[in-house]
């Protein structure tokens, strides 16, 4: 078994990390297992010869790496549940040991933020209805241990309480406010409001379901202008179900990694392929947080990548599940 503390530990270099991480979900996750066979992937060496399971599989399998003879089981194990209308399949992330994701959530926060300067305002209509929703889930911990009281969930449909925020302005802190894309500019609709000039934007995606299309930079553009910010305090982070860690981008396009993950840009004809620095392809995971489960994912995403690491999204690749799943949940 490998600990937590181990994926966390930053004097471990991450090659070392994923190749056990890598051994040990070959040797544990039956639907991971059945993947590496059918690519016949035997011994690895390095990084990139680590196979990436299509994220189509947490729709269709239960994709858990849980060694024989271990304490945990999947009926006792809290999940995580994408979001989606009723009869649409959704992808499920069980979590046997829901600790490693907090630890994932406050040290990445941590990494990017002084997360104890910070009062958490969180606005999440489309989210509050899915109890099994991985934002809300690290909004309740964000709140939760933030001690001035002031941290909260916004009421829906309502405009920001001006003498809510000159209360955390008075107290010294800065604000952080969180919100799905189309959340935050149908606030702006019913009263754009003048933000403490420390203040914190941190859009988490989600134009699907607004009224119109428009680019990421024309939404941070007028959330900028809504809230009376500079461009450089709207930030955006990048997540889903299926990843126990989030990469977040400040104040750009550009999304940078907590160090336990690391992303690739892949061919979308041959994902073994890592693709060079500015050519656009399938973004690549590995999020080692994701231990219990697969680390090592395929997402439906197109992005690239700059020499530094940081990528940014530019959308979908295909609306269509990708190839070759179907194998997956065949028997041996």
């Amino acid at each position: 078994m490998i600990s937590s503390e181990v994926i966390f530990d930053p004097s471990i270099p991450f090659e070392k990390k994923a190749l056990k991480v890598f051994h040990f979900q070959q040797e544990n996750n039956p639907v991971y297992h059945r993947f590496c066979k059918a690519l016949e992937i035997g011994e690895v060496s390095g990084i990139e010869e680590i196979p990436l399971l299509p994220i189509e599989a947490f729709k269709e399998t239960e994709a858990l790496s849980i060694p024989e003879n271990s304490e945990f089981k999947i009926q006792n194990s809290k999940f995580f549940q994408s979001s989606g209308t009723s009869g649409m399949e959704r992808s499920r992330h069980y979590l046997p040991k829901p600790e490693i994701y907090q630890g994932s959530i406050l040290k990445g926060m941590q990494h990017f933020y002084e997360l104890d300067e910070y009062v958490i305002w969180a606005y999440t209509p489309g989210y509050s209805d899915n109890p099994h929703s991985s934002l809300i889930h690290m909004l309740n911990l964000l709140i939760e241990r933030e001690a001035s009281g002031m941290s909260r969930f916004l009421e829906l449909d309502q405009p920001l309480d001006e003498k809510a925020i000159q209360k955390v302005e008075k107290s010294g802190k800065k604000l952080m406010l969180f919100g799905a894309a189309f959340g935050l500019m149908d606030m702006l609709e019913l009263k754009p409001v003048q933000l403490p000039k420390d203040s914190v934007i941190l859009e988490t995606g989600g134009m699907k379901t607004h009224r119109r299309e428009m680019t990421k930079e024309e939404l941070h553009h007028q959330l900028a202008e809504g809230f009376g910010l500079p461009e450089s305090q709207i930030h955006s982070e990048y997540g889903m179900c299926e990843l126990l860690s989030q990469a977040y981008a400040q104040g750009s396009l550009w999304f940078n990694t907590v160090p336990w993950m690391k992303v690739s840009i892949r061919n979308s004809q041959n994902p073994m392929e890592i693709l060079p620095a500015g050519e656009e392809g399938l973004i690549g995971l590995m999020d080692l947080a994701n231990l219990y489960s697969c680390a090592f994912i395929l997402t439906g995403d197109k992005g690239v990548q700059r020499e530094d690491g940081s990528f940014q999204v530019l959308g979908r690749w295909n609306p269509q599940n990708l190839r070759g799943c179907n194998f997956l949940i065949d028997s041996d």
